[in-house]
């Protein structure tokens, strides 16, 4: 079979280095394993350092099925819940046509297009300008927006944003996130418990022995600290990584669905800077559209800027860059006090109120005066003639 090129080669090859990232993370979560037997057996065991690793290794061996266990009942009760767990941060809840007809046939019609499941739709009451896609199955996906987002982009805008997360579904950047979401969570809380421990003073040093046996006890623990914050380091990055990689093949995926490059890149000009989730987690962000939240020297940047994306699609795509643009928040958010103003049975500013439109018919003055001198079609009668 020939070998294909362009976008679909670039979200294969995103898809297997994605898969490598992941089982780094698997990787990772064994090294804590190992980590903490060694430092566990530190604090409670007299022995020079290498017997102390060895005795580590064999406990973490046979520990192994007990601690891939664990990590699988996590994944499985995140599988089934992780949704509710997000709404739950965000807000979020549920739309139908009726309720939102507008945004729910931009994204049927997507859908249809393409031969697509329809996601479940979802919209956060928020003025920020951001969505996100979530779900680890068919049944489960959901595409979220914010209410910010619905009042400050065109039909076509907000089209480009729905068929960006619809491209995360389809090319499975979704789920790998969400379970790299979970391992990384799950690497983070064993080194915070690790860390909580020994800054507590809550490990202690077991038998006295001699001054060798105490030096390798110390080792064995040095070690232990050195392994768990490297891994923490690493699962973090890879998990940034494989956020940053999926959002330029999205971009790309929204431009095949719509066939509208300048819908997408004024859609991220809007969305640029104002796409800051209140209390909201990181973990959250990543899934976003944007994120504004930076990384140092973009090492832990979990987006690429806005600005690489438009240049991309520019560049790809044939787009064209209007540059930063101003939403209207003023306007944007005047049929909102209109309706308070409504729902209270006031008027907030009566010179705001709309001036009632000249009756056409009958007119204030006749048109002709009866008796008077009438002009004629090249001006005025002479001396008095009519």
């Amino acid at each position: 079979m020939a070998q294909a090129y362009g976008l679909y080669t670039h979200i294969r090859a995103n898809w297997w280095r994605s898969i490598l990232l992941l089982v780094g993370l698997f990787v990772l979560f064994y090294v804590v394993l190992f980590a903490l037997n060694l430092g566990w057996v530190g604090v409670s065991a007299d022995g020079p350092l290498d017997w102390l690793v060895e005795r580590a290794w064999a406990n973490t061996i046979t520990g192994l099925p007990i601690a891939t266990l664990a990590g699988g009942v996590w994944l499985v009760i995140a599988y089934f819940f992780h949704q509710s767990i997000i709404d739950a941060v965000t807000g979020g809840h549920a739309v139908t046509r009726t309720e939102n007809p507008r945004l729910y046939n931009l994204l049927e019609n997507l859908c249809i297009s393409r031969g697509i499941p329809m996601p479940r739709l979802k919209v956060m009451e928020t003025s920020a300008l951001n969505a996100f896609a979530s779900g680890l199955n068919q049944r489960q996906y959901a595409i979220t927006v914010t209410s910010g987002l619905l009042g400050s982009l065109d039909d076509a805008e907000v089209e480009a944003v729905l068929a960006h997360e619809l491209t995360h579904i389809r090319n499975g950047d979704v789920r790998m996130m969400v379970i790299a979401v979970i391992i990384a969570g799950v690497i983070g809380f064993v080194a915070e418990i690790f860390f909580r421990g020994l800054f507590r003073g809550s490990f202690r040093f077991g038998r006295g022995g001699g001054s060798s046996n105490r030096k390798g006890g110390g080792g064995a623990i040095l070690i232990a600290v050195v392994l768990i914050a490297l891994a923490w380091l690493l699962s973090v990055v890879i998990r940034f990584a494989l956020s940053r990689r999926r959002e330029f093949l999205a971009d790309a995926g929204a431009v095949e669905l719509t066939k509208n490059p300048d819908a997408m890149i004024s859609a991220l000009r809007k969305i640029e800077n104002r796409g800051e989730l209140e209390g909201v987690t990181s973990a959250v962000m990543e899934m976003c559209v944007d994120n504004p939240r930076e990384g140092f020297a973009d090492l832990f940047a979990t987006h690429p800027s806005i600005e690489s994306r438009v240049v991309a699609l520019v560049n790809f795509a044939g787009g064209h860059d209007p540059g930063p643009l101003l939403v209207p928040e003023e306007d944007a958010a005047a049929p909102d006090a209109a309706r308070e103003s409504e729902h209270d049975g006031s008027i907030a500013d009566p010179s705001s109120a709309p001036a009632e439109p000249e009756k056409p018919f009958p007119p204030g003055r006749p048109p002709v005066e009866l008796g008077a001198p009438q002009p004629g079609p090249w001006g005025p009668a002479p001396d008095g003639r009519r």
